[in-house]
């Protein structure tokens, strides 16, 4: 049994992962983290009964207390890298869904995990078809290079564009490398209205109430356009790709980006 404690309990990806992984047989919830923690029972909080694990206010007195051999973590950008750092030098090893770490970021922590000697997985996005929808994106650039990425989020996300658009565009730019798409001459009559930009892909960003997380990568040719779509209508989408992660992280060679390496 794998002790898993989760940060952001009381986010509505901490509660999916709780529930997920108290439901998974190889997984046990030993402890739980939440700024605004009331100390109430994990198990009455996600409806099944009482089960005396308690949520704390406190990473490191949790990991202290319950002696977890990994965390979850979908909190903020604000927050991630100080729990991240608690964890490893606790010799716990994260699993991060949490977007908006830049590179220095990911280096801090690729040294953390060698010093430590403690194995993280990070991933923008834990859906399965996500990850598909990206390995057929870097398929279809091989044929129809020019491509622009539209990401639409809920209105309480932080950050843009998502992790998973950039991650997106970092594959598809591996594959076919840097394009200078549009006319030459073209100009934005409103600053922003192109998007951003990463190695000639155009990024755009959509926030809007009712939304959970939806991508669609546009691929256009001499008389043709192909579109890409994946759609998180819930939050459970994400769960069967955090519970693997989970099962695997202590089996990696220190820090590894992407869920994708995790599913073959």
């Amino acid at each position: 049994m794998i002790r898993v404690i989760v940060c952001g309990a009381y986010g509505k990806m901490g509660l999916e992962v709780l529930k997920a992984v108290h439901r998974d047989e190889h997984l046990s919830i030993v402890g739980a983290v939440d700024v605004k923690s009331d100390f109430s029972d994990v198990g009455e909080l996600i409806g099944f009964g009482k089960n005396g694990v308690t949520i704390g206010n406190d990473l490191e007195t949790v990991i202290n207390e319950t002696k977890p051999q990994v965390m979850v973590d979908f909190t903020n950008p604000e927050s991630v890298m100080k729990n991240i750092r608690t964890a490893i030098k606790n010799g716990v090893s994260p699993v991060v869904g949490t977007t908006g770490l830049s590179e220095d970021d990911f280096k801090e922590v690729n040294e953390l995990c060698k010093k430590h000697k403690v194995n993280a997985l990070i991933s923008p996005n834990f859906s399965i078809g996500a990850i598909l929808m990206m390995r057929l994106s870097c398929e279809a650039a091989k044929y129809l290079p020019h491509v622009e990425i539209i990401e639409l989020h809920h209105d309480q996300k932080l950050d843009a564009p998502s992790g998973t658009a950039i991650r997106t565009a970092e594959l598809i730019a591996e594959t076919r490398g840097y394009l200078k798409q549009g006319h030459p001459a073209e100009f934005e009559k409103y600053k922003g209205s192109r998007g951003g930009e990463f190695e000639g892909i155009r990024l755009h960003s959509v926030r809007l109430p009712g939304y959970v997380a939806h991508q669609e990568v546009i691929f256009g040719g001499l008389g043709q356009s192909l579109i890409i779509r994946h759609d998180s209508i819930s939050r459970e989408s994400f769960m069967p790709g955090v519970v693997l992660a989970c099962k695997k992280v202590l089996t990696l060679d220190g820090l590894v980006v992407g869920l994708e390496h995790i599913l073959d």
